[in-house]
């Protein structure tokens, strides 16, 4: 029963009965760093690998586990297993991974709700905020904002009916780690079998509301850097910790950048009241660029648009759209037909100059 209170419904089951006619065992993936795992199974815990199958078989690197994944494992001796396969994942919270290539990382799998927690310090940023929102949007998951440390906040009023008009539809909710004030706000999302998961920068206190959850002083915290507010990274990997009372919790380590792995319509979602302004253009395709009749040019100039809201959902959009080109491979065929006809023109013109 131990595994049902962190989740494994009959969906779970279902996917898993495969494999236990194979003599598997169903495990949970606590923690993922590199090709070693370690996994909550029925019985307690083992430490784990991929097998060589699962390993070189799966081409796709994003698809290998991670934290909060469910797999079917071998187990080769006490407390030592081989993950032979992944189950489907119901929802999964991605990024863009840095670097050049266009490649998901996925940071963690199966979670029913994510806090976006922010801290109401230095390093409270909304346009941060609508970018964790858009990446939630594409995940699958419900997302809560969390304003921590109220206790530092001279009006705290105004800050959550500030972020209640970025966060739209995602309840917004106060807390103070430091007296313990507003985490019940936060229990009410628990229960037996959901999984939270906590996301944001570093220094907000992701780390510290998760003792607070758990009841325990579990996670390593550390004080924010003086003059900043910034975080000093004491969360170096992302765990998976049973709840009191059934449930999991995922922390997660702080984010210097959050590039988006998601499509357009997942950015939409989070600025849908700039969707139902452009409907009122004169032109169905407006670009929004000077053309006549433009409704969003127009609550731009009359202060029912933010200019700074605007200017994000335009960025965001961009990548958005960027995204969707570079993991289309019709697209991705088409833009690399165009670019060998432009060099193709390119060498005729230099050749034709000399």
């Amino acid at each position: 029963m131990f595994l049902e209170s962190l989740g494994a419904d009959d969906a779970v089951r279902g996917a898993f009965s495969p494999y236990a006619r194979q003599g598997m065992e169903l495990a949970r993936v606590a923690t993922a760093q590199r090709d070693f795992y370690h996994l909550y199974t029925e019985t307690g815990t083992a430490d784990a690998e991929p097998s060589g199958k699962l390993y070189y078989c799966t081409l796709n690197r994003a698809l290998l586990p991670v934290t909060g994944d469910w797999v079917a494992a071998r187990m080769v001796g006490p407390e030592q297993a081989l993950v032979e396969a992944v189950l489907p994942r119901r929802t999964c919270l991605s990024r863009r991974a840095a670097g050049t290539r266009d490649d998901e990382q996925p940071l963690a799998a199966n979670v029913d709700v994510v806090f976006l927690v922010c801290g109401l310090d230095g390093d409270y940023n909304l346009r941060r905020l609508e970018r964790f929102l858009a990446a939630v949007a594409g995940s699958g998951t419900s997302p809560v904002v969390v304003l921590n440390k109220a206790d530092l906040c001279e009006d705290l009023a105004g800050r959550i009916a500030e972020t209640a008009t970025v966060a739209r539809t995602a309840p917004v909710v106060a807390t103070s780690t430091v007296d313990e004030w507003g985490l019940d706000g936060l229990k009410r999302f628990h229960a037996p079998g959901r999984t939270l998961a906590l996301l944001g920068s570093s220094g907000v206190g992701k780390s510290t509301i998760a003792n607070r959850l758990l009841g325990e002083g579990h996670l390593e915290t550390a004080e924010v850097r003086g003059g900043d507010d910034r975080g000093r990274h004491k969360t170096v990997r992302r765990e998976l910790i049973p709840l009191p009372g059934g449930g999991a919790i995922i922390d997660t380590p702080g984010l210097r950048e959050l590039q988006l792995w998601v499509g357009a319509a997942s950015v939409d979602t989070v600025f849908d009241d700039i969707a139902r302004i452009a409907k009122g253009c004169r032109f169905r395709d407006c670009a929004h660029s000077g053309e006549p009749g433009c409704a969003v040019a127009e609550a731009l100039t009359s202060g029912c648009l933010d200019a700074d809201r605007w200017e994000s959902f335009r960025k965001l959009r961009a990548e958005s759209e960027w995204h969707e080109t570079m993991t289309d491979r019709f697209a991705a065929a088409e833009r690399k037909r165009k670019w060998k006809a432009i060099h193709k023109q390119a060498r005729a013109l230099s050749r034709s100059r000399h």
